[in-house]
């Protein structure tokens, strides 16, 4: 659950910005989590490590864009040589082939 918001003006490290206060509820294993974070002193604070999963979580996001972005224009530049007669036929026999053979090579 997220609680009421509220704006303050405070510091992040050396940065004085407008920092912006939310009240979140969390599991007793994330709790836990976080403040072992702050008390083996990798965070100096709550908010610290927080603020770091929050990174964290953007670059994740950002780099699932473009791996979609990439599987998109794969796929396209699929399609495209599929409309330019540059594609062939299924084979399936010969699929099943290649997997029984490389399956068989791995002793399974």
């Amino acid at each position: 659950m997220i609680g009421k918001d509220c704006y303050h003006y405070g510091s992040i490290g050396n940065l004085n910005l407008e920092v912006k206060t939310m009240n979140v509820s969390l599991t007793p294993q994330l709790e836990s989590y976080i403040k072992q974070k702050v008390e083996k002193g990798i965070y100096n604070s709550v908010s610290e490590v927080v603020r770091e999963a929050l990174r964290l979580l953007e670059e994740r996001d950002a780099l699932q864009a473009l791996k979609l972005e990439a599987l998109r224009k794969d796929i396209y530049l699929g399609l495209e040589s599929l409309d330019n007669g540059q594609g062939k036929p299924l084979d399936m026999k010969a699929i099943k082939a290649k997997g029984q053979k490389h399956l068989a090579g791995n002793g399974k």
